[in-house]
C-alpha cells in the first residue's frame, strides 16, 4: 500500500505490488458504491467534495501518515494501537488509529459486511488482525462525462471512456469500457473495412 496523495492536507492510498510479487502480504481494495444522493453537496461537483472530505479526514487521522486499523477493532469501532500476526506493509509512514471514523456509517457498515462475506470464500480474509488502511478514494471519477447512444460526448468525435470519465471502477471494467468504445468508433468510421475512411 502506498501513499498516493495529490493535495496538501489530504491523503489517499493505493495498492500495488512489485514485479516479483514476493512480499509477505497480499493487499486488495474494498469498494463501496456511492451515488449523488449520498453527497452532502448536491452540486455538479458534489462527488469531488465528498472524495476530498474523506481524504481530509484520512490525513487528519494519520497526521499525514497512512492511517491503519485491525479489522477486529474496525468492527468494534475502536482505534488500534499495534499489529497482530500480520505486520503492515506500507511504502511510507503509517499511524495506528480508527480508520472506521473516516467514513460515513453506511460506508463503514458496507465495508465490514463485504470483508466478512469475502472471509466466507477466502479463509483468513476477515481475520481480526487483518490490517485495513484508508482511504482509497480514487477508484473511479467522482464526475461523469455524459455520452450519447453512440458513446460520444456532446463534443462530436470525443469518446469519454474508463475510470477518468466515470464509466469504470477498476482495471477490468475500464478495459471492458475501452473495448465497447473501440467498437463504437470502428462502427462509425469503419477504418478497417473502407480504406477511403483512413
Amino acid at each position: 500500500v502506498v501513499n498516493a496523495s495529490s493535495e496538501p492536507g489530504r491523503l489517499a492510498v493505493n495498492g500495488m505490488s512489485y514485479q516479483a510479487r514476493d512480499s509477505r502480504n497480499a493487499n486488495s481494495a474494498m469498494i463501496v458504491t456511492v451515488t449523488p444522493e449520498d453527497f452532502p453537496d448536491k452540486g455538479v461537483l458534489g462527488g469531488v467534495e465528498f472524495q476530498r472530505d474523506l481524504e481530509r479526514k484520512a490525513w487528519e487521522l494519520g497526521e499525514g501518515r497512512i492511517p491503519v486499523q485491525l479489522f477486529g477493532d474496525f468492527k468494534k469501532n475502536v482505534p488500534s494501537s499495534s499489529a497482530g500476526a500480520i505486520a503492515p506493509q506500507m511504502k511510507g509512514a503509517y499511524s495506528w488509529g480508527n480508520v472506521r471514523s473516516i467514513f460515513p456509517e453506511f460506508i463503514a457498515r458496507c465495508l465490514e459486511e463485504g470483508i466478512t462475506e469475502f472471509g466466507k470464500k477466502i479463509p483468513g480474509y476477515d481475520r481480526d488482525d487483518a490490517v485495513l488502511s484508508g482511504v482509497e478514494s480514487r477508484t473511479s471519477s467522482p464526475v461523469r462525462i455524459l455520452r450519447d447512444e453512440t458513446l460520444q460526448s456532446s463534443v462530436k468525435g470525443l469518446y469519454p471512456c474508463g475510470e477518468g470519465a466515470g464509466y469504470a471502477g477498476g482495471i477490468t471494467s475500464a478495459a471492458m469500457d475501452g473495448l465497447k468504445v473501440a467498437e463504437a468508433v470502428s462502427q462509425k468510421y469503419m477504418a478497417f473495412d473502407n480504406p477511403k475512411n483512413v
